[in-house]
């Protein structure tokens, strides 16, 4: 339940019932972060198909850089919703619980140069992003990364700002069965 209305799947009816269908198909069920759009389906189908390109499409990135990036970006923003989410996710490409851990915790520094360098500038983008510079982006080609995969770091960490001050300004909650169930 969030602090605005939501219409429920089983009460969704015309475009709404057509998101939350497809949203069951793609992801195994319906989550609350998704939800609380219910008022407004055309965003939900939106916000479903930046989520889905960002999260699951081609990338050099693999899932696990892609979750970890969630979890360290919500970390930063104290969204215990996302971080919540994406550690049950990472979980399942990162069978090192310390990961998690670390990451949500924004400790780097025992992780792989690759990742660590990825973090801190998904952090540093979430925290002070006018503070992001040249320098930043030489350290992840450094680490490897190409310009593709730099892009895609900053569009993933830019995409869970949004998502966090979605869920922490309309009081977006979870509870224990919402977290799990979900399509990897």
């Amino acid at each position: 339940m969030a602090w605005i209305e939501e219409i429920e799947p089983q009460e969704a009816t015309d475009e709404l019932k057509e998101v939350y269908e497809q949203l069951t198909k793609q992801r195994g069920k319906v989550a609350n972060i998704m939800k609380v759009h219910s008022l407004n389906p055309g965003a939900m189908q939106k916000h479903l198909d930046l989520y889905m390109h960002l999260m699951f499409g081609k990338s050099g990135l693999s899932r696990a850089d892609r979750e970890a990036i969630a979890v360290a970006v919500s970390a930063a923003n104290d969204c215990a919703y996302c971080v919540t989410h994406h550690a049950e996710a990472l979980a399942r490409y990162e069978k090192d619980a310390k990961i998690s851990d670390m990451l949500k915790g924004l400790r780097f520094l025992d992780l792989p140069d690759r990742t660590a360098r990825i973090l801190s500038y998904a952090v540093k983008l979430t925290y002070k992003p006018s503070n992001v510079g040249t320098t930043d982006i030489d350290e992840l080609r450094d680490a490897g990364l190409s310009d593709r995969d730099i892009l895609d770091v900053n569009l993933i960490a830019a995409y869970f700002n949004f998502v966090n001050r979605i869920a922490l300004g309309l009081g977006v909650t979870f509870s224990s069965d919402e977290m799990t169930g979900y399509k990897t």
